[in-house]
């Protein structure tokens, strides 16, 4: 969600290439590959001997094509101290590739009638978002979901939007080390509608002038968080009840999602991996704009949904109609929205690598890093998640040895 270094690195570096080798046996789900995809032969025991370099604690990988899961794998521990392993079916928030999912529902609600993607937000918000540098210009759901909407993320969002679940007192050694935005007491939740005003409407408790870039909505693509979460609130409000309930209904219910919630009251506590910064274990937190990064999930459900995608980029999905996953995936944008990027567009909440033919998203937040990318020409797809932040050194070419290793034939 929030651009941590880690993730930030490889959003930089999305294609690179490394290998290595060695071996366990953990739980594993494998079947077999279909005729035009296979896995590299030996990658129980290249992902092994990556896992042994001893970058992330706990990671699991998984490979998909339209025919299922082909490779699906959890490597080290979900909990260190209790040396319980971390499995497909462990549980952890996923950082921004829950924008996907904010995506996926806009479409519903417009398969369904209930907004226009290019009508103003404010046609369908319990208060007004306006740019008080454009105070004419309207911003519509299709800006949010195209980071073009000239809303921006500020620091004062990013100090108001961690809580500290269990109000742990954080290790002030730690702290140095490392930059946690979740200082605030479990006292200051509140709900998503609540927070985005104060955020976003002038003379509310967290409200910049700077949230507002002195440009034009539709101009110019600059990643915003709090536009994503704003995102899931027109959802909200068109569709008379909370996002979280309506991802339920029309996303994790039929794709039988049933270990993924919003939720932390809503999963199995059980099964929830611990957090770690290399080896410091991070105290559990929520986000006030929980849509924009807060999705918890296992690599089990996650390749349900990927499955999906790949299906509905060929015009076979079942989450949206033909005509909604077309304008999903559609290139949105012109080069001249783009500073700085090159062979890149997006869809709707959806990075689109042109060069390598990859479509999905990256995630990153403290103690959990996410990618899930499908190639447009293979029709495969890969997930990896792992529950450590690492400053190590060697932290990219470790990830780039498993996201390559889990690289289709």
């Amino acid at each position: 969600m929030k651009l941590l270094p880690f993730i930030f690195s490889l959003i930089i570096l999305l294609s690179s290439c490394q290998d290595k080798p060695n071996q366990t046996k953990e739980t594993e789900q494998e079947k077999t590959p279909s005729k035009k995809t296979s896995l590299r032969p030996n990658i129980n025991k290249e992902l092994d001997s990556l896992h042994n370099l001893g970058v992330f604690n706990g990671f699991s990988a998984t490979v998909v094509d339209t025919s299922g899961v082909l490779y699906n794998r959890g490597f080290g521990y979900a909990d260190m101290k209790n040396q319980k392993k971390y499995t497909e079916n462990t549980i952890i928030n996923i950082a921004s590739v829950s924008k996907v999912f904010i995506g996926i529902s806009l479409l519903k609600a417009h398969e369904m009638n209930l907004l226009d993607l290019d009508a103003p937000i404010n046609d369908y918000l319990p208060f007004e978002v306006i740019n008080p540098n454009f105070p004419n210009e309207k911003i519509t759901a299709r800006h949010l979901a195209t980071h073009t909407s000239s809303i921006i993320d500020t620091e004062m969002y990013m100090k108001t939007d961690y809580i500290n679940r269990n109000d742990v007192v954080i290790d002030e050694s730690l702290t140095e080390k490392y930059e946690l935005y979740y200082q605030n007491p479990s006292k200051n939740w509140m709900p998503l509608s609540e927070y985005l005003e104060k955020i976003l409407v002038e003379g509310n408790e967290f409200y910049d002038t700077a949230t507002y870039a002195n440009r034009k909505p539709n101009e110019i693509y600059e990643y915003s968080n709090v536009g994503a979460a704003l995102c899931a609130l027109v959802i909200e409000s068109v569709a008379k009840k909370p996002f979280h309930e309506f991802t339920k209904e029309h996303v994790f219910e039929p794709l039988e999602m049933s270990a993924t919630s919003w939720l932390f009251e809503e999963v199995d506590s059980s099964a929830y991996s611990k957090l770690y910064f290399d080896d410091k274990e991070l105290p559990y937190y929520t986000i006030l704009s929980y849509p924009d990064g807060g999705l918890i999930t296992s690599s089990s459900d996650l390749s349900k949904f990927l499955i999906d995608l790949i299906k509905g980029y060929e015009g076979n999905g079942t989450l949206l109609n033909k005509d909604n996953y077309a304008e999903f995936f559609k290139s949105q944008l012109k080069e001249e929205n783009f500073e700085g990027k090159e062979n890149f567009n997006v869809g709707l909440f959806l990075d689109k690598e042109l060069a390598y033919n990859a479509i999905g998203h990256t995630g990153g937040d403290p103690g959990t890093n996410a990618l899930m990318y499908f190639d447009s020409e293979k029709k495969a797809g890969r997930i990896f998640i792992a529950n450590t932040d690492s400053k190590k050194e060697n932290s990219n070419d470790v990830f780039w040895g498993i996201w390559n290793t889990l690289e289709v034939e």
